[in-house]
Formats: C-alpha cells, sequence, structure tokens
C-alpha cells in the first residue's frame, strides 16, 4: 500500500491527556503514530481537519502508547527533547507536509517567522501558503507551529488560542 486514499474510512484511537494548558486529544493509529493533537475546546476543528485530511474517520476511545503519553508528559514538565521520540505520520498535500515537516525541525526554544520557513523550504514568496498549512497543521505542540510568528515578532494566531501559544513559547524559554 503506497500513499493516502482519501476515499475510504479510516480508524484512530482517541485518548485524552492532562495538560497544565487544558486536555490533550491524541488521535493515534493502528501502528500507535500520532496522527492529531488539538486541545478539546478544539474538537470540532480537530475533527474537520481529520476529514479533510483522511476523508471518513471513525474515532473509537483507545488508550494511546504508553511512551507517547510519557513523552508528552514529560515535555509538559520541562523536559522539551521529549517531543522527537514521538512517531507521528500526516496526510494532507505534498507542500502541507512539507511545511508540517519542516515545523519538526524547528528547535524547542525557537522561532521563526512564517517568512523565513518560506525561504527555508526555498519558495520565499510562498509566504501566505506556509501560514495556510501551519494554519491546518493536526499534530499540535509535536509539529510545533506554536513556534511560528510574525515577522515583526508578533505572535500572530495559533488554532489552539494565542494564550496557548504564549504558554507553550514560554515554557520552552521563548521571551514573549
Amino acid at each position: 500500500m503506497t500513499g493516502q486514499s482519501t476515499k475510504t474510512s479510516e480508524s484512530f484511537g482517541l485518548d485524552r491527556l492532562a495538560t497544565p494548558i487544558g486536555i490533550a486529544l491524541l488521535v493515534t493509529d493502528a501502528e500507535g503514530a500520532l496522527r492529531a493533537l488539538d486541545w478539546e475546546d478544539y474538537e470540532h476543528r480537530m475533527r474537520e481537519l481529520l476529514r479533510l485530511h483522511h476523508g471518513a474517520v471513525s474515532l473509537s476511545d483507545q488508550p494511546a502508547p504508553a511512551a507517547m503519553r510519557a513523552a508528552l508528559s514529560g515535555y509538559f514538565v520541562g523536559d522539551l527533547g521529549q517531543l522527537s521520540a514521538i512517531a507521528w505520520r500526516v496526510a494532507g498535500t505534498p507542500f502541507q507536509r512539507k511545511v508540517w515537516t519542516a515545523l519538526a525541525q524547528i528547535p524547542a526554544g525557537t522561532t521563526l517567522s512564517y517568512g523565513a520557513l518560506a525561504a527555508r523550504l526555498g519558495m520565499p514568496k510562498a509566504v501566505r501558503a506556509v501560514g495556510h498549512a501551519n494554519g491546518s497543521n493536526p499534530i499540535s505542540v509535536v509539529l510545533p507551529c506554536h513556534r511560528l510568528i510574525g515577522a515583526d515578532g508578533s505572535l500572530v494566531k495559533y488554532g489552539g488560542g494565542l494564550e496557548r501559544k504564549r504558554w507553550l513559547l514560554r515554557h520552552e524559554g521563548v521571551v514573549v
């Protein structure tokens, strides 16, 4: 089986993890890879992104892998390097996947402007496209869309709310 089929129904597990900034929803596939991470108060948005990226999706209560839960909990208590231990998989367009993969390479404690990320991808004029891809990132925190900021240093926006973005950046040592 090669790529992603958006025509068939996919079944994923759904778990919840208490964090200092709310209940995180963890969506995992049969192999234990993270497919989505969003916030309980944004569950509708998460389900819509899953539908856009995968077609019909059914979610059933199922614990996420213990190592994933431990890594996320470790991150939230200050062990920032734990995020790199989490296996993830995304659908989306080739461009979106390129942006999301690049997000994972922005080190904790640093930020990058949308324009700088577009330039890093070799497409300096694709600032808006990078912004749109960032906004449809299904895996919050692990694919750290919160590390993208405006060219003037402003926080711009975050799918989980600006207060969460501010908390995540401060947690990682960024002065905001």
